[in-house]
Formats: C-alpha cells, sequence, structure tokens
C-alpha cells in the first residue's frame, strides 16, 4: 500500500489552466472518489499521477517518493481505463499477464499473481476464452485483474464502469466494494456518477473548474455541502433552492422570512449570519412530508413513479420543487396538499459568496 500526496498541482494544456495549485492528501488504504461534471479536470488529475500528463508546477509523492517526473512504469501504480482496452487475439490469461512478461517476470511468478488475480474477481472458468467470447461485465473484470496483477501501491481507475449498462453498473460496483475490502489497497476512482462516488467512497473529492470544492465522507458532504455547486451537483432529484432573508426575533434567535418561515434554533452555523442578509434555503426532497398537518399548501403538478417511491413535484406560489414520498400515497396532479420541510435538514447558503453559512 501507498498514499499520494500532491502538492499546489497545476497542469496546463497551451493558456488553458486545467488544474490550479491544487492540493490532495490520498491516505494509505483508503478508496478516493474524484466527482465532478465533464470538464472539471478529473481525469487530468487522475492521469497526472499516472504520469501520463506532465504537470507544469507542484509536487507528486507516490509512498513516499518523489514521483512528479518519474516515469509511469517506475510509479508502482496499476490503472484501469474506462475503455477495456483488452488484445482480441490473446485469451484472458495472456491479456492479464502480458505487461508481467513484457517486464521479464518470472514464468512461476506471472501464474501466481493470474491465479489470485482470477480467484479474486471470479475469473478462473474463463482464462482460455478470447476477449469477442466474454460480456461486457467479464471484459472489465479482465481489464481490471490486467491491474491487480501488477501488485501495485496504488490503483487508478479512470470511468471504469461507464461504457455498462446500469444492472453491470451495479454489480461490478458490488464487486469493487468487496476487493478493496478483501484487498485493502489504496484505490484512486474517477467519475461523474454520483451513485458511484456515494457507494464506493471512503471519501469523496468533489471538484469543478480544475479546483476542490470538498472533501469528506459520502454522508457528510451530501448532508452539509459547503457550497451551492456541491448541494446542487448531489442528489437524484437534486436539492431544492430558494432565495430567501434571515430575519430576526425575540432577541437573539433568528428565523426565515417566508415562503417558508423557518425557526433556525437547531441550525449549526459555521458564519452566524445578521438579520437581514440575504440568503439562499436548500433542501432535499426528501426532507419535505406531505401530509394533513403540513405547515404550508401546494399544488401538485406532476408524479413521477419510480417503483419503490415516488417523486413529488409541488409548486407553492411561484416556486416549484420536488418531494421523495416513501408511503403507498395516492397523489394526482392539480391536487392541492399540505407540506412541511424539516428544519434540522435544511442548508443555508450566503447569496453573494454561495458558501454554507
Amino acid at each position: 500500500m501507498s498514499g499520494v500526496e500532491i502538492r499546489d498541482l497545476s497542469i496546463r494544456f497551451g493558456s488553458h489552466e486545467v488544474i490550479k495549485g491544487l492540493d490532495l492528501s490520498v491516505h494509505e488504504g483508503e478508496f478516493l472518489v474524484l466527482l465532478g461534471p465533464s470538464g472539471c479536470g478529473k481525469s487530468t488529475l487522475l492521469h497526472s499521477i499516472a504520469g501520463l500528463i506532465d504537470v507544469s508546477g507542484g509536487r507528486i509523492e507516490i509512498g513516499g517518493q518523489d514521483m512528479t517526473w518519474a516515469e509511469p512504469s517506475e510509479r508502482g501504480i496499476g490503472m484501469v481505463f474506462q475503455s477495456y482496452a483488452l488484445y482480441p487475439l490473446m485469451t484472458v490469461e495472456k491479456n492479464m499477464s502480458f505487461g508481467l512478461r513484457v517486464s521479464g517476470v518470472k514464468k512461476d511468478e506471472i501464474a501466481r499473481r493470474v491465479a489470485r488475480a482470477a480467484e479474486i474477481l471470479q475469473l478462473g472458468p474463463l482464462l482460455n476464452r478470447k476477449p469477442a467470447q466474454l460480456s461486457g461485465g467479464q471484459r472489465q473484470r479482465v481489464a481490471i485483474g490486467r491491474a491487480l496483477v501488477r501488485e501495485a501501491g496504488v490503483f487508478l481507475f479512470d470511468e471504469p464502469l461507464s461504457n455498462l449498462d446500469a444492472k453491470l453498473r451495479g454489480e461490478l460496483r458490488r464487486e469493487l466494494k468487496l476487493l478493496h475490502k478483501n484487498l485493502g489497497s489504496t484505490m484512486v476512482y474517477v467519475t461523474h456518477d454520483q451513485v458511484e462516488a456515494m457507494t464506493l467512497a471512503s471519501r469523496v473529492v468533489v471538484m469543478r473548474n480544475g479546483q476542490i470544492q470538498q472533501i469528506g465522507a459520502p454522508g457528510e458532504v451530501y448532508e452539509r455541502p459547503q457550497n451551492l455547486f456541491v448541494a446542487g451537483f448531489l442528489g437524484a432529484p437534486g436539492m431544492n433552492f430558494v432565495a430567501s432573508m434571515i430575519e430576526g426575533r425575540d432577541g437573539d434567535r433568528l428565523a426565515l422570512r417566508a415562503p417558508f418561515a423557518l425557526a433556525l434554533d437547531d441550525y449549526a452555523f459555521r458564519v452566524r449570519p445578521a438579520a437581514g442578509q440575504e440568503v439562499t434555503l436548500g433542501f432535499r426532497p426528501e426532507h419535505v412530508s406531505i401530509g394533513a398537518a403540513g405547515d404550508w399548501e401546494a399544488q401538485v403538478q406532476l408524479v413521477e413513479p419510480m417503483g419503490n417511491h415516488q417523486v413529488v413535484w409541488l409548486k407553492s406560489g411561484e416556486f416549484t420543487f420536488a418531494a421523495l414520498v416513501h408511503e403507498a400515497m395516492s397523489l394526482a396532479p392539480d391536487e392541492r396538499v399540505r407540506f412541511s420541510v424539516d428544519a434540522r435538514r435544511i442548508s443555508l447558503f450566503d447569496r453573494s459568496t454561495e458558501q454554507r453559512l
């Protein structure tokens, strides 16, 4: 196992700065997920760790050694790409062992490593097949096995599941989670899929425009987003947002004004606002309760059945928002309902800086 330390990293392509003075520590044995929209720099960062992209400035350490300018073969990493990139005329065994054979590893050692990787990935019965005889999920497992046989200190995954259908993605997510549990290796994984990030990660790194927006455990990032971008990027449906203002009442107590007049007695402020400060109120669809005892009234605009729950779109005044309903509740468009918002689970953001209060 090896950790990765990145200090003041900058990467430019011509005049365009993709990564901007980035600092990141990847702890030994953790599963770190780089999450963000297309073009945010997450794959570029991963490729720089692998040595596939030259950096413009900064330092990369792997296992305590300066690897900023080392060749990829010297970095002690195993990498899995989005494309399987298997040799079509080679068997599974030959594909997995190719890199070791080129490196001059002894035959008995190659056989040991391939057998171990095949056992972990359940590829034993497939070792004599060629890629054309495999399913998409099996091909991706072979690509992962090709990285595993290197017995590297750090494994890098560049959106390895994006070419698979939804069912296979779910199956391979579980396999990757079990693989990390069994190996205990350091893994860095790139994705734009928040479901992959939330289910796989020990810690999530949310990126935007070449900069880190927030680092934390999946539950922490989801429940306490540090800024408006993180809050809106995570969640399906996303967090509901509404412009509001802080109002003072009863001395030092704070509350939100209409349309959602909420007491803020239980809100854990990072920075205590002043009365009159303009804010953005955020609340997730699952924190909306629909029922006769609700505080406010809304009109049902749309109901989306999702199997084990429903997404209900409500309109209250000029504001449209989503609610998740898990109960077997029968709702129809244009119906009037009452609802409440859990004041303990809301997020407040400064309107000008977009940072969490």
